[in-house]
């Protein structure tokens, strides 16, 4: 089989990253950059090597497929003329900001049986695929993820950027469609929500927590799953998995703390070694955009889908969506005007002011 001559799309951080590491990916060659700033295009062809263009219709003639590392509002576009055109497509996540060109686009690519694959990069994180071996019966989610601020992808907000990665991880546990979502999220520096919070509820039970922010001091992406067979804790930045494994009679709800010990104050080592298991597993280092890349590549040599495919990366807009419909929708305020909801509310008074209010209130009762 000749090598897929692929092109990426947006010489910016990650379409950098995805030009160099092509060069290791086999079976597939870089053949051509494409942005529309004449720095970032000089850049690519130093790093490169390979031909530049400013407009990626350009490109078309000469590639079998290419990775989208543009803004997100130009994602939609992009991926529709690529698509049309009969090109394979790695479209970095969010897929797009609407669920309906999300959906559309996952619809064309099945109808002209072309891989569509999203860039949900996590998945492919050596704790995360470890997690999914454990064969978990996940009940209950708690993911943070966190950055200070980036200064990029500016165009949307936390939840389309942070975000939208654990609520991709999330669907990946279940099939079940969503039952409820509850959000609040506040603009604190940009034109979009930099920090957000949801409660989502899925049909089948499963309950998850999810909170990002893009304007903390401290990184993190964690994530918590708690399952009927066991617990783990994720760290996608180490990256690290932790594990434990309940007993049987724990399991099975036999297990019965008064006629275990007199003392419960003395029975956590015991507990931790003999009912509740620890384990913290070992993980063989990857680079998980480079097995994304193969995974791109593998799918379309092989007509296999994609680990995050086209209607994956729908289901995810979809639901990041209703967490944000849910925060424009929040009231910060009993009797609030519309002035005070969403994430640009209106504040009624200082925090300063407040406190001296309840103070005098307490004077005066």
């Amino acid at each position: 089989m000749s090598e897929l001559r692929i092109a990426v799309i947006g010489a910016g951080h990650l379409g950098r990253i995805h030009s160099k590491l092509l060069g290791q990916v086999d079976g597939a060659t870089l053949v051509a950059v494409s942005d529309p700033f004449e720095g970032a295009r000089k850049n690519a062809a130093e790093l490169f090597g390979v031909p530049v263009h400013a407009d990626y219709r350009d490109c078309l003639p000469e590639i079998d497929a290419a990775v989208v590392a543009a803004p997100t509002d130009m994602h939609a576009e992009i991926a529709q003329t690529l698509l049309s055109a009969g090109k394979h497509v790695l479209v970095e996540k969010p897929l797009t900001i609407e669920r309906d060109d999300a959906n559309r686009l996952a619809a064309l690519a099945s109808a002209k049986k072309l891989t569509l694959q999203v860039g949900h990069v996590e998945r492919f994180n050596p704790a995360f695929t470890a997690l999914e071996k454990l064969s978990v019966d996940v009940k209950y989610v708690e993911a943070v993820r966190a950055s200070s601020f980036p200064g990029r992808c500016l165009d949307v907000g936390v939840v389309m950027d942070l975000m939208i990665h654990d609520l991709d991880l999330i669907l990946s546990m279940t099939d079940a469609n969503v039952k409820s979502v509850a959000a609040s999220g506040l603009a604190v520096i940009s034109d979009h929500e930099d920090l957000a919070e949801t409660r989502i509820e899925f049909e089948c039970g499963l309950v998850a927590n999810v909170k990002a922010s893009r304007v903390s001091p401290e990184p993190a992406r964690q994530m918590q799953v708690f399952g009927s067979h066991g617990f783990a804790e994720i760290d996608f930045g180490a990256p690290a998995l932790s594990v434990v494994r309940p007993c049987d009679t724990v399991v099975r709800r036999e297990f019965d703390l008064s006629t275990e010990t007199d003392n419960p104050l003395g029975y956590s080592g015991q507990l931790f070694s003999e009912r509740l298991r620890c384990e913290t597993l070992e993980l063989e280092p990857r680079n998980a955009i480079l097995d994304e890349l193969h995974d791109f590549v593998i799918s379309i040599q092989t007509g296999i889908s994609p680990t995050v495919d086209g209607v994956a990366g729908a289901r995810a807009v979809d639901l990041a969506q209703q967490v944000l419909d849910s925060v424009s929708q929040r009231a910060w305020y009993p009797n609030a005007t519309t002035q005070e909801m969403g994430p640009h509310a209106a504040v009624r008074e200082r925090i300063e002011a407040s406190s001296r209010r309840i103070r005098q209130d307490r004077r005066a009762a």
